[in-house]
């Protein structure tokens, strides 16, 4: 989870940790999302290794504990809507988009690209790793919320 393959890589991991980690720490407090943080990845990578557990790649970076907070932020604030830049040719739009059809859009093509790395054998992106994070964040977000911060925080209308 510390160890990244490029810039490149760290910088696209740390962009979706700032678009959907804020709102997720806030709701479970520092603690709390460390411990999940940090679970999320473990369970991804545990998750990419029970998928090809013959692999000799080595599995870097920290988009599967990042994949649980969007798991977690999918669950905890369906509603929301993320600002998002839309590339068409030339062509960009920034607008609002709900983050269930953003992050719903992400986790589909996970799953529609999951086995490539096991066909390649030279590396490339752990899908199993981002599905298996996303799905501990779904299941789990609930668990590591403090009420305390929740009974505090302003309602949606």
């Amino acid at each position: 989870m510390f160890l990244h393959a490029s810039w490149i890589h760290i910088i696209g991991n740390m962009v979706y940790l700032w678009a959907f980690g804020r709102e997720i720490e806030e709701v479970m407090g520092g603690f709390r999302f460390l411990v999940f943080y940090l679970s999320g990845g473990i369970v991804a990578m545990m998750a990419q290794i029970l998928g090809d557990p013959s692999s000799r790649i080595p599995g870097l970076g920290a988009s599967g504990a990042i994949a649980a907070v969007m798991g977690a932020f999918i669950v905890t604030f369906p509603r929301d809507r993320i600002k998002t830049v839309i590339f068409i040719l030339i062509f960009f739009r920034i607008t609002y988009i709900p983050a269930v059809i953003l992050i719903g859009f992400w986790f589909l093509m996970q799953l529609f690209h999951v086995g490539m790395v096991a066909q390649v054998r030279t590396g490339g992106v752990a899908y199993l790793a981002h599905i298996g994070g996303f799905l501990f964040g779904v299941i789990t977000a609930r668990l590591f919320e403090d009420p305390r911060r929740i009974a505090a925080r302003p309602q949606l209308q």
